[in-house]
């Protein structure tokens, strides 16, 4: 039997639970793979009485979500208390999204679950509590690496029919991208693309489009000489292996609907140039999928809408989209290791 899918609390005091709610309710509609919900049942029980009381919770195990998933939502206990209400986080908001986290990997890596989906977290709620990663892609390479002994380096994609991009720096101030570019990063990332793609997307031959950093990719230097000295000696290294991968292009002319065409996925200089257009073209709908890691994540493309917590009137759409293309690639991802095994 296929093993369901893992979806994280998050942040207890943002949307994650009700958009959760909203998805379980649309369950056979949608014929959505099971997943459960990595939460504390008490708190997931006072939430739900606020905004679905109608709604139906099994405590179970892993194991068990399969046969529950039908006629209530699976909650896998993760043994911390949530106290935090609707928009006010506190004492308890990090330590359980944390632990959600940690128990989604776990339970990936111990054959449980198929793949992980993460509910949003808020970034500065974590580094209040002393969290020493930059956030979730970070700290889901450094638990891949704890739980296989083999370093991992997360890439970030964001994944929707229009428009796959991939920043090849992420959570950095603009000022620091210069200093923290450089042709190996590029190359590597351009590397795991290119793999994940072909593996879990079945794209025979990915082609990635790579921007360049500076206005018309650097004028051959006139506006920077960081595409001339870093991007294109990456995209040269990247066709050298048989990549098939174009630049650096002008990022102000590489998201229309033509250039779309050209290319399966855009690998941008810095964060905002990546999610500028795919925020643009599918807003409600992107998916947030983590390459480069030993198991499948993906994650709703939207934050924590403390503003709305609460109210019931999340949307589902980007959580819906995240399960979905979950469940897609851990199936390609275990056809390919049953016919490996063959």
């Amino acid at each position: 039997m296929a093993r369901p899918l893992a979806l994280t609390l998050g942040e207890p005091a943002g949307i994650g639970p009700d958009i959760t709610f909203a998805t379980w309710r649309r369950r056979a509609e949608l014929e959505l793979t099971p997943f459960y919900l990595l939460a504390d049942p008490a708190f997931v029980a006072r939430r739900a009485e606020r905004i679905a009381p109608d709604l139906s919770i099994a405590v179970v195990e892993p194991a068990g979500a399969w046969a529950a998933f039908q006629t209530a939502l699976p909650v896998v206990d993760i043994g911390v208390p949530v106290s935090a209400e609707p928009g006010q986080p506190d004492q308890s908001s990090a330590p359980a999204a944390l632990a959600a986290i940690r128990r989604a990997v776990a339970d990936v890596h111990a054959g449980a679950a198929g793949a992980i989906v993460t509910n949003p977290v808020a970034k500065n709620v974590l580094y209040r509590s002393g969290f020493p990663e930059p956030g979730h892609t970070e700290y889901l390479g450094k638990l891949a690496e704890e739980q296989t002994g083999i370093a991992a380096q997360p890439v970030m994609m964001l994944w929707s029919p229009e428009l796959a991009v991939v920043p090849v720096t992420i959570h950095l101030p603009l000022k620091d991208v210069i200093t923290k570019l450089t042709a190996e990063l590029v190359v590597e990332t351009g590397r795991i693309v290119a793999r994940d793609l072909r593996e879990r997307f079945d794209i025979a031959r990915p082609r990635l489009a790579i921007a360049g950093l500076n206005p018309h990719a650097g004028e051959e230097g006139a506006l920077g000489d960081e595409d001339l000295t870093v991007v294109r000696p990456a995209v040269e290294r990247l066709k050298a292996e048989g990549i098939d991968a174009r630049g650096p292009l002008p990022a102000d002319s590489l998201f229309h609907e033509a250039a779309r065409a050209s290319y399966d996925v855009a690998l941008a200089m810095y964060h905002d140039q990546a999610l500028i257009p795919i925020k643009t073209l599918a807003f409600n709908h992107a998916v947030n999928v983590t390459l480069g890691l030993p198991f499948v994540r993906t994650s709703p493309d939207h934050g924590t809408a403390f503003d709305i917590a609460g109210s019931g009137r999340a949307d589902p759409t980007s959580l819906i989209a995240a399960l979905q293309l979950a469940a897609r690639l851990s199936t390609r991802a275990r056809s390919a290791r049953v016919a490996r095994r063959a």
